[in-house]
């Protein structure tokens, strides 16, 4: 297939070299053609994925019409809060009956308070859409490292056409239909990573992240449910197995978030420190916060992280009005 990467960040540069390697012909667009100058000469991601040996097959466009001018498949991964600027550049190129869209971004759009999905249709109209996500950090993906994903889409030829383009002896991919849970466990899953690194940077032990992680699977379900999600795809890769990998590793940039909060430093420091890395969860908070509201479901973490992220709350505080809710059934 002829494939294009909207981004020439780590996970899109990860995900490219998975197919350069599948035997895919692949063009990874950016918006700095001085950056991309710098990729095509060094063959590395320096700022976004140091290290790494990027295929000599990879090649490197900045405008976005000459490069999905002959695409089958792009991949949207760009980054949630900046994918509407790159779609709007990319819809008087976009071809409906040609390109296979498959978003692997995970957020909720500020002020629109939209899936990516949704944000999708908007710009771009009805399509072939899909969508993957599962426990695969980018340093590692890129590293060859066994990894498993799963790619939803209601079209299941269209899942199957991904499945097949993607996978390989270390990179496996499973199939569903329920494109709106796959989404929402991707985001929300950010926002119990910053929670689980105040855990972390607190120095509370490994008990409550446990328990952190277990509770914030249900309450995960519960808002996807409400938005029209299936309970059992939080139970799966793209739910619990990516919470578990971003709750816990070193390469996670929002665990990082909620350790440094921990430690007491200041959210403003934070993110300046981390330059142009993104780390979704704190943009999706507010996300999260806003439509678990505006359905009525109860999201006690989330509640807490838009408390702490948003209000400065102390997080010794939000532990203790968590500990302290009246007691009710696990179920």
């Amino acid at each position: 297939m002829k494939c294009t990467i909207l981004s020439d960040g780590a996970w899109g540069t990860a995900l490219g070299m998975v197919l350069c390697g599948n035997g895919h012909e692949v063009t990874q667009y950016g918006p700095f053609p001085e950056y991309l100058a710098q990729l095509d000469q060094k063959r590395e991601n320096y700022k976004f994925l140091p290290g790494v040996r990027l295929p000599d097959a990879i090649r490197f466009e900045a405008n976005i019409a000459k490069a999905t001018a002959e695409a089958e498949l792009v991949v949207l991964a760009t980054p949630t809060q900046y994918l509407r600027s790159v779609l709007e550049k990319y819809q008087p190129y976009y071809q409906r009956d040609r390109h296979l869209l498959l978003n692997v971004a995970k957020g909720i759009e500020n002020n629109t308070w939209k899936l990516i999905g949704e944000v999708v249709e908007e710009i771009l109209g009805p399509g072939r859409f899909a969508d993957l996500s599962g426990p695969s950090h980018a340093e590692e993906v890129s590293r060859k490292v066994p990894t498993l994903v799963t790619v939803a889409s209601e079209n299941p030829a269209d899942a199957m056409i991904i499945r097949n383009a993607f996978m390989n002896d270390y990179f496996r991919i499973y199939t569903s239909d329920d494109v709106v849970g796959l989404e929402l466990g991707g985001a929300l899953k950010n926002i119990m990573a910053i929670a689980a690194g105040i855990i972390d940077g607190m120095h509370l032990g490994d008990n409550p992240k446990a328990a952190l992680m277990t509770r914030a699977v249900s309450e995960m379900a519960r808002l996807g449910v409400a938005l029209g999600g299936k309970a059992a795809t939080f139970s799966g890769l793209s739910g619990i197995g990516d919470l578990i990998v971003t709750c816990s590793s070193r390469h996670s940039r929002n665990r990082h978030v909620g350790e440094a909060l921990g430690r007491g430093e200041k959210l403003e420091d934070i993110l300046h420190q981390m330059d142009m890395v993104v780390a979704e969860g704190v943009p999706t908070t507010l996300g999260g916060w806003t439509l678990a509201h505006r359905h009525g479901v109860e999201t006690p973490i989330i509640d807490q992280m838009y408390e702490i992220l948003y209000h400065g709350k102390d997080p010794k505080t939000a532990v203790r009005e968590l500990m302290t809710r009246s007691a009710k059934a696990e179920d």
